[in-house]
C-alpha cells in the first residue's frame, strides 16, 4: 500500500523510487520541479545534468542545461512551452524552451549586483509571471527586494528591502502569482508569506509556517497554496516537534487546510522530508518534491554521515480521502 500522508482531500501515497535515472547518475540537491502540459517532469538540480526531464511514470526522456546553469535555483513554467530557470549563483534569469534553448536572460552572468543595494541580481531565488507575462524575481541571499520586468525583459520597478516590517524581507525565497495577479513571495526567515498587488502594494501576510522554502499555486479563482516548510537547524531546536520539515496547504486567506510530513518529521525515511526547496503539481493532482538535501543534511544530522542515497525527488500520489496504510 505504501506510506499515507496528508488528510481529507489532500491524502496521498508516497511513490518510492519514482525517478529512474541513467546509470551513474545521481541528482545531488534537487533546487526545483516544474511540470508542462503533457505532465513531462522537469528536475531542476546540482549535478552534472541541472535539468533531468521524466515521463509521469518516472522514466528518464532527456538532460540539457550542461553547458548553461552553475547552481540550480528556481522553475516557473510559462504557459507557452517555456521554462524560467532562475540560477543563484550566476545571478540570471533565463527563459528557455522545453529542449533548452534560452530566448531570453535577465541579469549579467557572474556580475553580481552590490549587496543588499536593492539593485538586480545578487543571488537572485525564484520567478513567476504575471497573468499578463510580467516577470517577477525575488532577489534574496544577498538582496532583500523583488523585480518586476516586463515580458521582454525590462525592469520595470523593485520593492522591498532588509527589514521585518509589511514590504520588508529577510530572505524573500520564493514567489508566485494567481491569476488576479496577486503577488505572493515567501519570506523565508520572516516566517511568513506576504501578499502584494502586481505594483508591490503591500496587502496581507501569512503566518503559522515555519521558513516557508518552496510554493507551488495551482490555477483558478481563489487558489489554495502548496508551501515547502524547511525545519529548524540549531542545536536547541533541531528534531522539535510541529516546526517540520513539511509540507503545509494554505487556502489564500492563509488558512491551513493539510499537512504532509511524519513527527519526527525530518528523515530520509519514505514520508520524511529533509528541505523541501521546489514544489510541482500535475495534471492528476500528483505532488512532485524537490530537496536540497545534501546541503541540508548536515544541519539536520550533524553526527551523522551523509547516506549513499538520499530522497532529492519525492513524488506523492494523490488518492481518495479516507485512504489509510
Amino acid at each position: 500500500m505504501g506510506v499515507i500522508l496528508g488528510t481529507g482531500e489532500f491524502t496521498y501515497r508516497v511513490c518510492e523510487d519514482w525517478a529512474q535515472l541513467p546509470a551513474g547518475w545521481a541528482f545531488g540537491d534537487v533546487a526545483a520541479v516544474g511540470i508542462d502540459a503533457r505532465d513531462r517532469v522537469y528536475v531542476f538540480n546540482r549535478s552534472e545534468h541541472p535539468m533531468i526531464v521524466f515521463e509521469r511514470d518516472g522514466s528518464f526522456v532527456t538532460s540539457w542545461g550542461e553547458d548553461t546553469f552553475t547552481h540550480a535555483h528556481g522553475v516557473h513554467m510559462g504557459p507557452d512551452d517555456t521554462i524560467y530557470c532562475t540560477d543563484d549563483f550566476d545571478h540570471t534569469v533565463r527563459k528557455c524552451t522545453l529542449d533548452g534553448k534560452v530566448l531570453l536572460e535577465i541579469g549579467i552572468p557572474h556580475e553580481p549586483s552590490p549587496f543588499m543595494s536593492g539593485k538586480p541580481f545578487n543571488r537572485c531565488t525564484h520567478t513567476a509571471l504575471s497573468p499578463r507575462g510580467d516577470i517577477y524575481v525575488t532577489d534574496g541571499y544577498s538582496n532583500a527586494c523583488v523585480h518586476k520586468y516586463s515580458p521582454d525583459g525590462k525592469l520595470l520597478m523593485s520593492w522591498g528591502t532588509s527589514g521585518i516590517g509589511p514590504g520588508e524581507f529577510n530572505l524573500p525565497h520564493n514567489v508566485t502569482c494567481d491569476e488576479d495577479g496577486w503577488v505572493y513571495v515567501a519570506d523565508r526567515e520572516n516566517h511568513r508569506i506576504q501578499v502584494f498587488d502586481g505594483n508591490g502594494r503591500y496587502e496581507t501576510e501569512w503566518h503559522n509556517l515555519h521558513r516557508p522554502n518552496g510554493m507551488y499555486m495551482p490555477g483558478g479563482k481563489c487558489p489554495i497554496c502548496y508551501v515547502g516548510e524547511i525545519g529548524p537547524y540549531f542545536e536547541f531546536n533541531r528534531g522539535a516537534p510541529n516546526l517540520g520539515p513539511r509540507i503545509s496547504v494554505v487556502s489564500n486567506d492563509g488558512t491551513i487546510l493539510a499537512r504532509l510530513g511524519r513527527d519526527p518529521m525530518a528523515g530520509n525515511e519514505p514520508g520524511k522530508l529533509l528541505s523541501p526547496h521546489g514544489l510541482a503539481v500535475d495534471s492528476h493532482g500528483d505532488l512532485y518534491v524537490g530537496q536540497v538535501a545534501v546541503t541540508a543534511w548536515p544541519s539536520l544530522f550533524p553526527d551523522k554521515p551523509l547516506p549513499k542515497v538520499l530522497r532529492s525527488i519525492e513524488k506523492f500520489e494523490k488518492v481518495p480521502a479516507g485512504t489509510t496504510a
